[in-house]
C-alpha cells in the first residue's frame, strides 16, 4: 500500500475528477443525461454498469473527463465496489459525483496494496486518492486497511526473512509504539513452561530458534482480553514431510500470528477499553535429527499428555501451551487464529475461515460483524461426540484425528482442550491467503476473519 500520502482524505472543496457509480439497471436512464460522444465513449469501452466496469468519459469541465464505476446497487454499497476504479484509475484525486463512498473507503485502499519488498513495481500508477464528506470514517478506514496491509506483507515475506525472531521483532515495533510491555520465551527455556513450542520448534537452526511472545496492553482493571496467533514460520511437515507442491505456501503458516498482531494493533490504536494479553507462539517446523517424531508422547504446560500421531498437525501444539497460558489470567474471552487445517479449505474454500465458539451469542456476534464489514465467516461445530476421534492409548490426547473425517473439528477440539473453563472463546480457521486475485484483494497473503473479529470486539467493548 501507499504509505507516503493518505489514500483517502476530507473533501474540503478541492479539485477532484468525479466518479459516477450506476448499475445495470439504471444505465439507461443515466445514459439519457449525457452527450451523443460521451455516450459513444462508453460504448467504446464497453460500458453497460455491470459490477466492476470501469469507463473514462470526455466532460467540458476543468478536469476534462469524468469515471463512471459499476456497482450492483449505487445506494448500497460495499467494501469492494469501488475498488476496481482505485486499481485501473490514473494517477489523481477523485470524488464520488452525488454521494459519500461510505465502506467503499476500506477497498479503495486496499485495491492500492502491493508487496515490492523484493522488486520495484515499476509500473505501479498511483497514488488515486479519494475525498470524502465522512471525515469521521477516514481514521476508522485507514486503520483497518493498516491492518489489512501489515497481515499481507508479513504472509507475503519468505520465511528466511519472517521467521521466530522476525515475528518477534514485529511485535517489539508495534508494542513500542504503543507502550505495551513485552516479554519472550526463547529457545531451551521454553522447555519447562512450555514444552509443546520447545518440542516443535527445536529441530530449527539457532537463527529460527522457538519463541512464545507475550504482548500486554491497557487498563489493569479493564476487561481482560486475550489474543493469541499461530506463527509456524515455514511448515516442512516435520517428519512426516509434505510433498513439495505441499511446502510451497509454507511460509504462510504463520497468518495466524499476522493476524493476531495486526487485531492487537487495531486494539491498542482505536484505543478500545480493554486489558489486552497477544500471545504469539512461533516456531518452524524443521526436520533434523532432534525433531520431534510420530509416536512421540508430549507434555503440555496445562499437565495434559499428546501422542503424536503426525508430525504435520503441529500448529495445535503450540498453540495448546499459548492457550493454556492465556486461561491462566482468566481472561473473559479469548480470540484465536490459525492456519490450522486442509479441512477447513475443503469445506469452506479459501474465502470463508471457519468460526468455532463455545457460545451461540458470540458466533451470533462474529457472523453479524462479518456479514456487516464485507469479511464473512462461517460456523462449524465443536461436535462432542467427534472427541473420541482425538482419543490415544497412551496418552491422554493424541494431536491427530483418527480417519479423515471432521478434521476442522476435531483440530477445534483439540485446542478446546487447553482453554479454560467457562471462558468464552473463539477460534478462526483461516487461510490467509488468496490464491486468485479480485479487485481490491490482491492475489497472496489476505486479511480473512479479522475485520470480522475487530468490529466484534468494537461493538463489544467499544472505546472509553
Amino acid at each position: 500500500m501507499t504509505e507516503k500520502t493518505a489514500l483517502i482524505q476530507p473533501d474540503r472543496g478541492q479539485d477532484a475528477i468525479p466518479i459516477h457509480l450506476v448499475n445495470k439497471d439504471g444505465f439507461d436512464d443515466w445514459a439519457k443525461t449525457l452527450s451523443g460522444p460521451q455516450r459513444a465513449a462508453l460504448k467504446a469501452q464497453g460500458f453497460s454498469g455491470k459490477g466492476y466496469e470501469t469507463a473514462i468519459v470526455p466532460d467540458s469541465s476543468d478536469a476534462g473527463w469524468f469515471a463512471v464505476g459499476g456497482v450492483a446497487d449505487p445506494d448500497a454499497l460495499s467494501s469492494w465496489c469501488m475498488a476496481k476504479l482505485a486499481e485501473k484509475l490514473p494517477a489523481g484525486t477523485y470524488r464520488r459525483a452525488g454521494g459519500e463512498p461510505g465502506p467503499a473507503l476500506y477497498g479503495w485502499q486496499t485495491a492500492q496494496y502491493s508487496f515490492t519488498r523484493y522488486r520495484e513495481d515499476k509500473d505501479a500508477e498511483g497514488p488515486r486518492i479519494l475525498l470524502t464528506g465522512e471525515v469521521a470514517l477516514i481514521d476508522e478506514a485507514m486503520a483497518e486497511a493498516a491492518a489489512a496491509s501489515l497481515v499481507r506483507d508479513m504472509v507475503n515475506t519468505p520465511a528466511e526473512d519472517m521467521g521466530p525472531e522476525a515475528i518477534e521483532a514485529e511485535v517489539a515495533q508495534i508494542a513500542k509504539a504503543f507502550d505495551a510491555d513485552i516479554t519472550v520465551t526463547r529457545g531451551d527455556a521454553l522447555e519447562s513452561g512450555y514444552p509443546m513450542v520447545h518440542a516443535v520448534g527445536r529441530a530449527a537452526a539457532r537463527a529460527h530458534a522457538p519463541r512464545l511472545i507475550e504482548m500486554e496492553w491497557g487498563p489493569k482493571d479493564a476487561p481482560r482480553i486475550a489474543i493469541v496467533g499461530k506463527g509456524v514460520s515455514f511448515d516442512s511437515g516435520g517428519l512426516d514431510v509434505k510433498s513439495s507442491a505441499g511446502m510451497l505456501l509454507m511460509k504462510k503458516d504463520m497468518g495466524g500470528s499476522a493476524h493476531a498482531l495486526a487485531l492487537a494493533k487495531l486494539v491498542m490504536e482505536r484505543g478500545l477499553k480493554v486489558r489486552l494479553h497477544l500471545i504469539i507462539p512461533t516456531v518452524e517446523n524443521a526436520i533434523s535429527g532432534n525433531a520431534f517424531r510420530p509416536g512421540d508422547v508430549l507434555k503440555s504446560r496445562k499437565g495434559l499428555t499428546v501422542e503424536i500421531t503426525n508430525t504435520d498437525a503441529e500448529g495445535r501444539l503450540i498453540l495448546g501451551d499459548a492457550l493454556t497460558r492465556a486461561s491462566e489470567e482468566a481472561p473473559e474471552l479469548i480470540v484465536d487464529f490459525a492456519t490450522l487445517t486442509g479441512a477447513a479449505r475443503v469445506a469452506l474454500g479459501p474465502d470463508l475461515p471457519g468460526l468455532f465458539t463455545r457460545r451461540d451469542e458470540t458466533a451470533d456476534e462474529m457472523l453479524a460483524a462479518g456479514k456487516a464489514h464485507d469479511d464473512a465467516v462461517w460456523r462449524l461445530p465443536l461436535e462432542e461426540t467427534y472427541r473420541d476421534m482425538l482419543k490415544s492409548g497412551i496418552a491422554d490426547i493424541a494431536n491427530s484425528a483418527s480417519g479423515g473425517f471432521a478434521g476442522a473439528t476435531t483440530a477445534a477440539l483439540f485446542l478446546d482442550r487447553f482453554v479454560g473453563k467457562d471462558i468464552d472463546w473463539v477460534h478462526l480457521d483461516t487461510f490467509a491467503w488468496r490464491p486468485a486475485a479480485k479487485p481490491g484483494r490482491p492475489k497472496g497473503g489476505a486479511a480473512l476473519g479479522l475485520r470480522a473479529a475487530w468490529h466484534m470486539l468494537k461493538a463489544r467493548y467499544g472505546r472509553p
